[in-house]
């Protein structure tokens, strides 16, 4: 009994020497855990804090960065204003310059009709004084005239005679005088009727037509899908060829075509025929317009030299130089106040033809010179003076006959009359100008302010071609990519609409824009 009490005592002692070595086991192995723990935690933070100073660090530098990128900018966009400021303030002293200019020419102006006003009234003055002394000197005669009646009274026979014969000689001069003059007004009356009968005459012989020329074409489309293939992706296609041929295409709800607009014949039939082309072709894309355009081009060319040979061949002309045909050829597209230049060369022709003929004079020459006399207007686009000294220049390098010149020289009455034939050129003329709706001045000025608007911008240093659209209400410029950078084309912009705005009158608004374009073609072999 007594041994196994302590049996049950020694295992309760080792018991609890077991569990409290246990609990002790534990709680060293928990320090260590939270040890560990700690000490890993601590390393965390530390690399924690090393990395939020590295991103304060980087962010620190990228806000320095940007706050420099800013200040550049500000001070980029400063200059600009500055320097806009100072083109403003150019451009307004350069217009109080010009209003102090045309004040000052005023204020000559004004003191010149003053002076002119001063001495009209001296010269009223003189008048009056003269005036009166004639009337003075008047009576005076009166006088002496009386005077001398009574002393005629007492003449003798012979002296009575002498005087009487005198005064009849005196009345048969006036008399003598009275009728040379009616019978020159009869001459000039008869002679004027006799000219109105040979132009009546000449007029009733020419079936010249009279139809003005529009600025615009249309071009008959097989079916409206294809307005959409022409205008292309982002309309690159329609661009293309308003930048090749210089005319603006209209498409809109038209059924079945659309519209050509421009103020050049030439251009609108170039356009037209590279559009029926393509349409044919099928391929529609900027490469294929643009060769197709060049093509045209060249034939337009051929068709022109052909043209100006029939109309020379139809006036009888068989001996024309080449270069002279193909000159008359682009009459063709060329007009003159709404009237087609070819047309009224040949009209012309025809009437100083049959003049000539009726008066006996060279019909040749006058032929020829009527049929030539606007060449000038072939290329007065192109070269600097005006129809008359070009076409002047052109005949004599092609060794025109000099009666010939002579009779273009006159056809504006600019030279004394040379010869008759001459004079029936320039009668011709006046009358194929005048015939009613053969002219329109509206058109000729609307053509004349597009032609100034192109010839503005090809005046600047740089542009290549030159284009006015939307009825002189956009011109679109072609630079040279290897001349002009692209901050120099919107500068090229500005000054060309300043310069519009300065030298043109227009209604409303004209968009300038400046095309710049830089290709790379290379070729595989």
């Amino acid at each position: 009994m007594k041994l196994a009490y302590v049996v049950y005592v020694m295992n309760a002692i080792i018991t609890a020497a077991v569990s409290a070595a246990v609990y002790l086991f534990w709680v060293a192995n928990r320090k260590r855990i939270a040890a560990e723990t700690v000490g890993r935690a601590e390393d965390e933070a530390a690399r924690i804090t090393k990395e939020a100073e590295r991103d304060a660090e980087t962010r620190k530098k990228e806000s320095l960065l940007e706050a420099k990128e800013r200040a550049h900018e500000m001070l980029v966009e400063a200059e600009r204003q500055i320097r806009e400021r100072r083109q403003q303030l150019g451009a307004v002293e350069q217009t109080l310059n010009r209003r102090d200019e045309k004040l000052t020419e005023r204020l000559s102006a004004i003191e010149h009709r003053d002076k002119d006003l001063r001495s009209q009234e001296q010269l009223l003055a003189k008048r009056e004084k003269s005036t009166a002394e004639a009337a003075a000197k008047f009576e005076r005669l009166v006088a002496d005239q009386q005077r001398e009646l009574q002393r005629v009274a007492g003449m003798t026979g012979d002296e009575a005679r002498e005087c009487l014969l005198k005064q009849m000689e005196a009345d048969a001069r006036r008399d003598a005088a009275n009728l040379v003059k009616r019978l020159e007004a009869e001459a000039r009356e008869a002679a004027a009727q006799k000219a109105r009968q040979l132009i009546t005459e000449a007029i009733q012989r020419s079936a010249a037509e009279h139809a003005t020329e529009t600025t615009v074409s249309v071009v008959d489309l097989p079916s409206d899908d294809l307005k959409g293939r022409i205008i292309g992706r982002e309309g690159r296609n329609i661009r293309a060829l308003e930048i090749a041929t210089g005319v603006d295409l209209i498409v809109d709800d038209t059924p079945g075509a659309i519209i050509l607009s421009g103020f050049d014949p030439y251009r609108r039939q170039i356009a037209k025929q590279a559009i029926e082309r393509l349409i044919a072709d099928g391929r529609i894309h900027p490469a294929r317009i643009e060769e197709v355009v060049e093509k045209v081009k060249s034939e337009v060319d051929e068709e022109v030299r052909r043209e100006g040979e029939a109309a020379a061949f139809e006036l009888g002309i068989h001996d024309l130089h080449p270069d002279v045909l193909k000159l008359m050829g682009r009459l063709k597209y060329r007009t003159s106040y709404g009237q087609n230049v070819l047309n009224h060369s040949k009209e012309v022709a025809f009437l100083a033809g049959a003049m000539a003929r009726e008066l006996g004079l060279q019909s040749t020459v006058a032929v020829r010179a009527a049929f030539l006399h606007d060449i000038g207007k072939a290329v007065d686009r192109e070269i600097q003076g005006t129809h008359l000294e070009i076409g002047l220049d052109v005949l004599r390098r092609h060794g025109e006959h000099p009666a010939v010149l002579d009779a273009v020289a006159a056809h504006h009455m600019d030279i004394d009359w040379p010869s008759l034939e001459a004079m029936i050129v320039q009668a011709a003329d006046a009358i194929s100008a005048a015939r009613p709706g053969a002219r329109r001045d509206i058109l000729e000025s609307y053509v004349k302010r597009l032609e100034k608007l192109e010839a503005i911008a090809d005046s600047f240093k740089g542009v290549s071609k030159a284009f006015a659209l939307q009825a002189g209400r956009e011109i679109r410029i072609m630079v040279e990519s290897e001349k002009t950078t692209d901050e120099e084309a919107v500068w090229l912009s500005k000054d060309i609409a300043r310069r519009i705005e300065n030298e043109l009158e227009y209604p409303g608004q004209i968009k300038v824009t400046v095309i710049r374009e830089t290709r790379a073609v290379e070729y595989a072999k």
